[in-house]
């Protein structure tokens, strides 16, 4: 590293932010939650458009600007362009959400190489190249910058069946940890999310109230909600997280501290979001 990164001020709060993947479930809740702290937001989609353009809605009643975008990972790098677009859309990138993603629920023995690497294409090197994208914009910009990854309790810890899912998610976690240490000396911190089972169309609860369902193998005894994650995103990309880079923070009501996980069990209703 060159120089020490500048210390964080409350004059450095971000402006703009794009959140991948944002047209339901946790995506939806980090942009609105991003918009409630006075962001302007960029939201993507793969294939809800509808329900990207409700995720916008609610952020422009926060008194933010929203801007909409299809992005498509398998098309790489060229999706990256989106990024680029966003920006300009809204004046620069301050804070990068990467949480687009996609899972796969197939037995090792059973997994075609070509499933394998849309798994991989779209979790991890989709997270590579809006990453970078985004970065070149925060350097350009010379104000720092948030980029946080949104990966899974999986990013740590194996899932019966999810050989591509897990593989991707751990090296997002990895990815986050190089560019914590590169990416330091320009003021821009990086840090990933890992969340647990959590009520969104990924895992089959797209309207379940996590409160009236129960979980025995997780000590708080229930499903978190898509907000609880957003919360914790929401505050890594504040200046009074500044201090804070190259970690990953576990949200998922203590599931990996029990034994008792039971790694056969369901964990995608639909594999495409």
């Amino acid at each position: 590293m060159n120089q020490p990164a500048p210390l964080p001020e409350e004059s450095d709060r971000p402006r703009t932010a794009v959140v991948t993947g944002s047209d339901s479930g946790i995506g939806r809740a980090i942009a609105v939650a991003l918009a409630g702290g006075g962001l302007d937001v960029g939201i993507t989609y793969h294939s809800d458009e509808a329900g990207a353009t409700a995720t916008a809605q609610e952020a422009k009643e926060q008194g933010v600007s929203a801007a909409v975008r299809r992005l498509d990972l398998t098309d790489l790098p060229t999706a990256g362009a989106v990024i680029d677009e966003l920006a300009d859309d809204l004046g620069g990138v301050d804070v990068l959400v990467n949480n687009a993603g996609t899972g796969l629920r197939q037995p090792f023995m059973e997994t075609d190489f070509d499933a394998w690497r849309q798994v991989l294409s779209i979790d991890l090197d989709g997270a590579f190249v809006c990453a970078q994208r985004a970065a070149r914009h925060m350097i350009e910009a010379g104000r720092g910058g948030r980029i946080i990854n949104i990966t899974s309790v999986h990013e740590h810890e194996p899932k019966y069946g999810a050989a591509a899912y897990c593989a991707a998610k751990a090296g997002a976690g990895a990815l986050t940890k190089v560019l914590a240490v590169e990416l330091a000396e320009h003021g821009i911190t990086v840090n990933s999310v890992a969340p647990g089972e959590i009520s969104t169309p990924m895992t089959g609860q797209e309207n379940a109230d996590p409160a009236e369902r129960t979980r025995a193998g997780i000590p708080l005894g229930r499903p978190g909600h898509a907000r609880e994650v957003a919360s914790v995103v929401a505050f890594l990309a504040t200046p009074a997280a500044g201090y804070v880079t190259g970690e990953s923070v576990v949200v998922d009501g203590g599931l990996m501290r029990t034994a008792c996980l039971d790694t056969k069990a369901p964990m995608w209703a639909d594999p495409d979001r």
